[in-house]
């Protein structure tokens, strides 16, 4: 269905390309709270824009920011005529925010990162470039992450789950440069935490995702907003996002499967005990067994029932394939 690649790039800025290139390209930075890394990161990204590409823009989506990060973006949206700010008056989340910037950006490629300075804008025209190999989106491998080692391990565990519940083998897939042809985008919804996963929605509607390894630095200013809260909650996302691309073409086959097995064994429990009443003459009306029998039967034709109703739903939900006329 697609295919990865991990790739090591030199990065240098200074050396620019002997022409830019034509292709319009969008880089969208989700901020929250981040007065102290926004300056110097529209300085950078500016510089690796006005050096590569002739048509080109930086959207920043402010996430409800409680500090000076809506003050530093309004100034910085007049000092620069391709920069753009959407400003959301209170915190809606990651995924919000990159959801609104997907609606309004203009570019054919988008390229997003963080705004904490950890991620290098050197990388984006390497990332662009990686497109044009063949993939539909590009995810970004902080190799040499500079992070807690604890962060570092749950980052570890938490890509190797994804890839054997997906099937999509990435080594970062929480990393937050990434960049998606148009098409990517208007096919693939971002809600909830799913912001984490569009690499796996992407793959499973049938785009060609692979991976690039970036540069990554330790954070300058500010505090990172990673929390245990936010792990757990990935772990939910991962089993909706789990469900959503495997499952929703016929989730009867998952819980019509689940629901025979509980009825299975309500039903064998039910034959063992009937072997005892009439075969042995042993007194079943006070077991435990029986009750046992009887729940797993209930459960199994609930369980089944409720894959029939999925199976209804999931025309409406189910993510849609991607094609192209040739």
């Amino acid at each position: 269905m697609s295919s990865k690649v991990g790739l090591e790039t030199d990065l240098d800025v200074d050396q620019a390309p002997s022409e830019k290139q034509d292709l319009c390209v969008s880089v969208l930075v989700p901020a929250y709270n981040e007065q102290g890394n926004i300056e110097e990161l529209t300085e950078r990204v500016v510089s690796v824009l006005d050096s590569h590409y002739t048509n080109s823009e930086l959207l920043f989506v402010d996430d409800g920011s409680a500090d000076d990060t809506g003050e530093v973006l309004e100034r910085l949206r007049e000092k620069y005529g391709r920069v753009r700010v959407i400003r959301f008056w209170q915190n809606f989340g990651k995924a919000n925010a990159l959801s609104a910037g997907f609606d309004n950006v203009s570019g054919d490629v988008v390229v997003t990162m963080d705004a904490d300075l950890q991620d290098d804008p050197k990388a984006i025209p390497d990332l662009v470039d990686e497109l044009e190999e063949g993939y539909d989106l590009i995810s970004g491998w902080r190799r040499d992450r500079q992070s807690p080692f604890f962060k570092r391990l749950s980052s570890k565990l938490y890509n190797g789950l994804t890839a054997r519940l997906t099937g999509l083998e990435l080594h970062d897939l929480n990393c937050g440069m990434k960049a998606y042809r148009r098409e990517v985008l208007q096919k693939v919804d971002v809600y909830g935490g799913m912001h984490r996963y569009i690499p796996v929605m992407a793959y499973w509607a049938g785009f060609r995702v692979g991976e690039m390894v970036v540069p990554h630095h330790e954070r300058k200013h500010g505090k990172s907003k990673y929390s245990t809260r936010r792990l757990v909650f990935g772990f939910f996302d991962l089993l909706s996002v789990t469900f959503l691309t495997k499952h929703s073409k016929a989730p009867l086959r998952l819980f019509g499967g689940l629901g025979t097995v509980f009825s299975a064994a309500g039903f064998s429990l039910g034959i063992y005990l009937l072997v005892l009443k009439y075969g042995f003459g042993q007194g079943i009306g006070n077991r435990p067994l029986l009750m046992l029998s009887m729940l797993l039967i209930i459960t199994g034709l609930q369980v089944f029932s409720f894959g029939f109703l999925a199976e209804k739903l999931s025309a409406q939900d189910r993510i849609d394939p991607y094609y192209e006329e040739r």
